[in-house]
């Protein structure tokens, strides 16, 4: 059996069950993940749905059916739509979509707590010149089942220690592909923060440069490119070794 083999085996075998097929057999309910393209995805828990970066360039003015307790926003949207009408986060650098008018939000570093679930807003940039070129940004660390899962939004540089120390341990990260960090510092960023599970989050415009991009990540990384539908998995599921999954976008414009 080869590495890569033996690297699949273990991802069947312990990480995740995709949605339908054999998932139906599978008696542990774990957290859902759905990725709908650029940095938006939707974590169904058993107490709480929440929902980061759900921008109306992404998921319509609508928001296509995209519903959730909390939703979490790491930037300003950075395309948004001509005429859009709607309620704002809270800093009004983004409308939301309508299905998400009546979620709590939030946009900004702090700790809040919210139908049980705790979330922690970080600092973070989206360049290597603290922001100076693309802005600042907010990675948020959600407790959900039991599980610490960050969304770092789209992350342009390494993090420091103090951020890392407001981290924390983390159990699965979504990761920004083909954004300002290439696939060497991307690599460095998820060794800084030791998930078990990784969501790669491709956030290129051009289809051609985000295969190029999630290639060249998948490199770095090891594993299998091979995009999933959505995943669901839990504190027992976890791998031992840190996975990397791509998943299939569900909502892009």
């Amino acid at each position: 059996m080869t590495a890569m083999e033996r690297r699949r085996q273990r991802v069947v075998a312990a990480v995740f069950h995709a949605i339908g097929g054999w998932a139906a057999c599978d008696r542990i309910m774990g957290m859902e993940i759905t990725w709908y393209g650029g940095t938006c995805v939707r974590l169904r828990g058993r107490d709480a749905v929440v929902v980061a970066d759900a921008y109306q360039s992404v998921v319509g003015p609508t928001g296509r059916g995209i519903t959730g307790d909390i939703a979490t926003y790491s930037h300003p949207d950075d395309a948004p739509l001509a005429r859009a009408k709607g309620r704002r986060t809270r800093s009004g650098g983004t409308i939301l979509p309508s299905s998400l008018e009546s979620t709590f939000t939030v946009d900004g570093p702090g700790e809040y707590e919210v139908r049980d679930v705790l979330l922690t807003g970080v600092r973070t940039y989206r360049d290597d010149v603290k922001g100076k070129e693309r802005g600042r940004g907010t990675a948020f660390v959600v407790e959900l089942d039991g599980m610490h899962t960050i969304h770092l939004g789209d992350v342009g540089d390494l993090l420091g220690q103090d951020e890392l120390g407001d981290i924390g341990p983390v159990d699965i990260a979504c990761v920004p592909v083909g954004g300002a960090l290439s696939a060497t510092k991307t690599a460095a960023l998820i060794a800084q923060l030791d998930p078990k599970l990784v969501i790669a989050m491709p956030v290129c415009m051009d289809d051609a440069d985000c295969a190029e991009a999630v290639g060249k990540f998948f490199h770095e990384m090891g594993g299998d490119p091979t995009a999933q539908p959505k995943l669901s998995v839990s504190i027992s599921t976890l791998p031992q070794e840190t996975t990397t999954v791509l998943l299939e976008s569900r909502g892009k414009v």
